[in-house]
């Protein structure tokens, strides 16, 4: 028995091919005329006819580009743009509410990014891990007794 002789017990359906006579008739189900009855046709997405795209008239973002080598992203419009989150800013006095001798963490605030301005003054006793501080913040940490990690 060689491979040339095997034969499959299911039949092979073939392909319908359309547009060469037959119940589907002439037009073979893409309508008369126009490009989409063409063979081939197609065209890009967002095309509306030639008019504008949809994302054309409305206003760009400040400093949008297409330059090559240009750091700030191409943006479309204004409600395409990416939001970033803010660095969290908080004084001094909001870390009074702590207990003495606490270490106090960005996990603790559940926050990504925090900046701790010297408003106010530290009565307690922390320390502090993985923070910014601004030069008074940190002055005034280190009379407090606290420390810095």
């Amino acid at each position: 028995m060689n491979l040339s002789e095997l034969k499959s017990k299911t039949k092979r359906k073939s392909a319908k091919r359309v547009g060469r006579g037959g119940k589907r008739g002439t037009f073979s189900g893409h309508g008369t005329k126009g490009q989409k009855s063409r063979a081939g046709a197609g065209f890009k997405q967002g095309f509306r006819g030639g008019d504008n795209r949809l994302w054309q008239p409305f206003p760009k973002l400040r400093g949008a580009t297409k330059k090559p080598g240009s750091s700030r992203l191409h943006v479309k419009h204004r409600y395409f743009q990416l939001r970033h989150d803010k660095v969290k800013i908080l004084n001094l006095d909001f870390f009074n509410k702590f207990e003495d001798g606490q270490e106090i963490t960005l996990e603790l605030l559940a926050r990504k990014e925090v900046k701790i301005l010297g408003e106010g003054q530290l009565k307690k006793r922390l320390t502090f891990k993985g923070f910014k501080f601004s030069k008074s913040a940190s002055d005034k940490i280190l009379k407090s007794g606290s420390t810095i990690n």
